[in-house]
């Protein structure tokens, strides 16, 4: 059975998870930040997961790894800040950035586009149906880039807890888009009140926009000072 507005809206009359979650304490990961696994995820398990600083990695097809690292990638939306070469390539307006137009789509092209390390995707079509619905709630948000021709030519997508907005993933099928997704996130954001972004890892990329690496301890009370966990529809169309 589906998530439908009215079902989840009786579940966040009382949310569980300010309670008791579902999963171990993140504390308790192992050296390489798994909690453990389980053979499904929905929306109810995510929004647990993200409000306690937990994600899902998919193991396998059939199983979801929830993982809190030790170590954590962040970037404090005060300590963005863009590269002059990249500036330079903005002014010239190739990409017209919105947000929350076509989620599924960002995730597909996530999920198709490849890596550095020649590994297959990790978004399954579990993930795709979960993070789908947790979009149509309110939670999960994307950013496109399109190219002059409305052709969808990168993007990004990720989940808002309160002032917190976990990256996912991101991707381009045109050079540069996918950065102007980001640098365009990044400002809509910051008009809506978000003050961290967690880049989960940091990667070149991230780096060259200011991420840093932090302690699972220092995320958890960022996170804890943060968050929130009601859903944000039509968060950033209006920002």
């Amino acid at each position: 059975m589906g998530w439908t507005a009215e079902r989840w809206a009786r579940l966040m009359a009382s949310p569980p998870w300010r309670k008791k979650s579902l999963f171990p304490a993140p504390e308790t990961a192992d050296e390489g930040g798994v909690l453990g696994f389980s053979q499904g995820l929905d929306c109810r398990m995510l929004v647990d997961a993200y409000y306690h600083g937990i994600f899902p990695w998919p193991f396998e097809e059939e199983s979801v790894l929830w993982a809190s690292p030790p170590r954590r990638g962040v970037l404090p939306l005060a300590e963005f800040h863009i590269p002059k070469s990249l500036k330079r390539e903005l002014r010239k307006g190739a990409f017209q950035v919105k947000a929350d137009t076509c989620f599924l789509e960002v995730m597909r092209g996530c999920a198709e586009a490849v890596r550095p390390d020649g590994e297959g995707t990790w978004i399954t079509g579990k993930l795709l149906e979960a993070y789908g619905e947790f979009h149509r709630l309110g939670y999960a948000h994307s950013f496109e880039a399109f190219d002059q021709e409305g052709r969808l030519a990168g993007g990004l997508y990720g989940v808002v807890m309160g002032k917190v907005f976990c990256g996912e993933s991101m991707f381009f099928r045109v050079s540069g888009a996918s950065k102007a997704a980001f640098c365009a996130a990044v400002e809509r954001m910051a008009a809506a009140g978000i003050v961290l972004i967690d880049t989960q890892m940091v990667t070149n990329l991230t780096a060259s926009f200011g991420a840093r690496e932090i302690s699972r301890g220092e995320y958890l009370l960022w996170l804890e000072n943060l968050r929130g966990d009601a859903p944000t529809p039509g968060l950033f169309s209006q920002a």
